[in-house]
């Protein structure tokens, strides 16, 4: 009896998690058919108020308002997205595995309006709605489906302007690094690094700063992308009979590397890549293991010029990177106090009145 109440127990388990997948075939599948028909919906839209005015809208939500009450989706804001969607990509979504284009891994991938029958309808509208271009929307759609990102997240990497951000730091990974691995170590990279999950009054150091990123680290890895396995802050390696500490370690998994990160909370110097080249080279040699590639730094600071940024990495021999990041700084309570209130202000501005 115990042996049929095992084998009854594996042969349930393997019968739920046949109905999750199928479950998630079907919603996945959902997805894709209710996106198309948004698509060839505001195609009708697009071509019909051609002839019938900028009034279709209004009167064609009304209508299948009545005829579908039960159904959601048939408001005039839905229908005017609907009609956005279409005009913003503007070429036919096509139900097929393999798309035209190609990866920069030269991986056949689906075009941008077929990736987004992958993605669900608030996503899409986010992403249409608010980039610049195809180029850009192609861009949202392939990070949210190699993410996860939720919608709020998707949100947030929009108002900080991702797509403007990524890839663009001063690097010499292309004269350290061979390719592909150059290619995808600068992509990881962000200029400038938003952390508006800090809150900083001044004068604050960079040990501060470094704090609050360990703290906040779940929002840290967040910014730094996919891939990035926290190591460990103040990092202690000994050279020779000297103790030095690295700000913050960390491990890429795709890239298959350590990377070093030092915070400076002023403008770059050049010294600062010397300093950062020395604790690369005692990572090579103390921690990475020959199946690693090489050891990757990357300097943050407030500010940076870059000519100078990069004349400073040309003849460094090893792969690093240099980024602003930005914060949140808030007043002290002691200047708080010295400025008018909303009250006082109003109370001025009645005076002159």
């Amino acid at each position: 009896m115990e042996i049929m109440q095992l084998e009854y127990k594996n042969w349930l388990s393997d019968l739920k998690s046949r109905i999750r997948s199928v479950q998630a075939k079907a919603a996945v599948a959902a997805n894709t058919a209710l996106i198309a028909f948004y698509w060839e919906l505001g195609k009708m839209i697009a071509e019909k108020e051609h002839t019938w005015g900028d009034k279709l809208i209004e009167q064609l939500a009304k209508d299948l308002k009545e005829e579908f009450p039960e159904m959601k989706g048939f408001s005039r804001s839905n229908l005017s997205y609907a009609k956005q969607f279409y005009k913003f990509y503007q070429t036919p979504i096509v139900q097929q595995a393999v798309g035209q284009l190609q990866s920069p891994e030269n991986q056949f991938i689906e075009p941008p309006q077929q990736l987004a029958t992958k993605i669900p309808w608030g996503h899409n509208i986010l992403i249409f709605s608010k980039s610049k271009d195809v180029e850009e929307a192609y861009f949202y759609i392939r990070a949210t489906l190699e993410n996860g990102w939720s919608r709020d997240i998707l949100a947030l990497q929009l108002k900080s302007q991702l797509y403007a951000r990524q890839g663009k730091a001063i690097s010499n990974f292309r004269e350290t690094l061979p390719d592909p691995l150059s290619d995808l170590a600068q992509q990881t990279l962000k200029d400038p690094y938003i952390f508006d999950f800090l809150t900083m009054t001044k004068p604050y150091h960079e040990k501060d700063i470094e704090r609050q990123l360990v703290t906040h680290i779940t929002k840290f890895l967040l910014e730094l992308g996919k891939g990035f396995a926290f190591v460990g802050q103040q990092y202690h390696l000994q050279v020779g009979e000297t103790d030095y500490y690295i700000d913050l370690l960390f491990y890429h998994i795709k890239l298959k590397c350590y990377v070093v990160i030092e915070l400076k909370n002023t403008k770059f110097m050049p010294e600062y890549a010397g300093k950062l080249n020395f604790y690369l080279s005692a990572v090579d040699s103390l921690v990475k293991s020959e199946a690693d590639q090489p050891t990757i730094g990357i300097l943050l600071c407030r500010d940076k010029n870059n000519f100078e940024t990069e004349f400073a990495l040309r003849d460094i021999n090893k792969p690093m990177g240099v980024s602003e990041f930005q914060l949140t700084e808030i007043l002290p309570d002691e200047l708080k106090s010295s400025l008018p209130s909303i009250e006082e202000i109003e109370n001025e501005l009645k005076k002159l009145n």
